[in-house]
């Protein structure tokens, strides 16, 4: 072998010698994401402010649209930031509203979620069982439930008023269906509502509420709560309220 292969043959066999440890000694054990013991943060399930369905103007000339405006986009905007803002970090974050509003209790650790959780619940409910181009009764299951409690739609329709009309200060007046499957009249005050069973007397599930803060028809009706009362019969989506008691 002449002196210039042999050479040559060396460097590739040392250069062999050196390799073959480094492969044998790879380590193919696939490897594990390092344990860690920090528990996953709270997830506050995040309401959204509703759309109305309708223009501002359409329950005209029952609710005005300057009423309708300021109602929606600041009043209930208002509870719903408000109420996400109390949900971060406490118990009830991630829980479905019924849940969270029928949970609370009368003491001042509830107070923020009560206001803004019944807000936000109260105007939602609200917005739904308006319409444009309603009113009149109510007609098939939900106009026999009717009957059957009150004696007739007229019964029904004086006691419902009569709650809107003496709720004194601000609040609401219900059509809820009770425990025992049967309808009943309620009203409350501020934004509480009859999920609210620890708070509230009359509880039940709302399938039909009226917004009696002066909030709601001042600009139009000022003082003269009965009228907007009267007019809110006028808006009445009896289809959607039927709904909700079908789904109850």
């Amino acid at each position: 072998m002449k002196k210039r292969d042999f050479l040559k043959t060396s460097a590739i066999l040392t250069m062999g010698a050196m390799i073959t440890p480094l492969v044998g000694c790879e380590d193919n054990t696939p490897k594990q994401e390092p344990k860690t013991t920090e528990e996953a943060p709270k997830k506050t399930m995040v309401f959204e402010l509703p759309e109305l369905g309708y223009a501002f103007d359409a329950l005209e000339p029952h609710i005005d649209a300057r009423t309708m405006e300021i109602h929606h986009d600041k009043h209930h905007a208002g509870y719903t930031k408000k109420f996400n803002k109390a949900l971060e970090g406490s118990d009830w974050a991630g829980k479905p509203l019924e849940e969270i509003l029928a949970g609370l209790q009368d003491n001042e650790a509830d107070l923020g979620l009560r206001n803004n959780g019944g807000g936000y619940y109260n105007h939602s409910l609200f917005w739904k069982v308006i319409g444009p181009n309603k009113g009149g009764e109510p007609t098939g299951e939900l106009a026999a439930a009717i009957t059957q409690t009150f004696g007739s739609f007229e019964n029904f329709s004086t006691e419902f008023k009569d709650a809107a009309k003496t709720r004194f200060g601000s609040g609401w007046a219900w059509l809820v269906k009770d425990a025992n499957g049967k309808l009943a009249v309620a009203d409350t005050a501020n934004q509480d509502n009859p999920l609210m069973s620890g708070i509230v007397g009359q509880t039940g599930t709302p399938i039909l509420g009226l917004d009696v803060w002066e909030h709601a028809y001042y600009l139009n009706y000022q003082n003269r709560r009965g009228d907007y009362i009267n007019a809110f019969f006028n808006l009445i989506n009896w289809e959607e309220v039927a709904k909700n008691l079908a789904a109850i």
